[in-house]
């Protein structure tokens, strides 16, 4: 089994971790400090992510890579390159959706700070917004010929988020979020 961490493209191998004291980096060996700027914390958010899941992988005996970066004010840990990892997806990313509250878990236990991480598993996630994006603009494009309202089916924060940036690239509708998950739901109006 391999498994291996790259962050900001520098890649780090499970057996590199092992080297002591001499070969760790300066994130793993410092204490936290009191009151880290917004980019130290989401850095340090993705290594504890990382090592977190690394562990996680090694204990199901899954390959894997593990690339961390920070984007949008968050950090976003993607695994990829192993033949079981579409097992952590689950149906509809469900299993997805577990991991990524579990690992958020995780960071907050040692940062004391609630995380707003992004795990993406087997490039699920980035098909998915994809998906997303384009019923977003197909639904709106109907709702501006139509002139009738549409709801779409129950989605996740992150699918809602989606629909709502793609229907927001489309004139003359809008987009709300209504009922409560998880049966949250984005429906789609046309402006007056």
């Amino acid at each position: 089994m391999t498994s291996s961490v790259a962050w900001r493209g520098e890649t780090v191998t499970a057996a590199d971790t092992d080297l002591g004291a001499e070969g760790a980096t300066d994130t793993e060996e410092k204490p936290a400090r009191s009151g880290p700027s917004g980019e130290e914390l989401l850095v340090r958010e993705g290594d504890i992510a990382g090592d977190y899941l690394e562990r996680l992988l090694d204990l199901l005996d899954f390959d894997g890579d593990i690339d961390l970066d920070v984007e949008a004010g968050r950090a976003i840990v993607s695994i990829d390159g192993g033949d079981d990892l579409e097992k952590l997806v689950g149906p509809r990313g469900s299993a997805l959706e577990a991991l990524q509250e579990l690992t958020r878990l995780a960071v907050q236990q040692e940062t004391g700070v609630r995380s707003r991480l992004m795990l993406d598993i087997a490039g699920w996630r980035a098909e998915r917004r994809e998906e997303l994006r384009d019923l977003g603009k197909a639904s709106a494009e109907k709702v501006v010929s139509t002139g009738e309202k549409v709801r779409l089916q129950p989605m996740t924060p992150f699918e809602r988020k989606v629909v709502h940036d793609a229907v927001a690239e489309v004139e003359g509708v809008h987009s709300e979020s209504e009922g409560e998950d998880p049966r949250r739901r984005v429906v789609i109006f046309p402006k007056p």
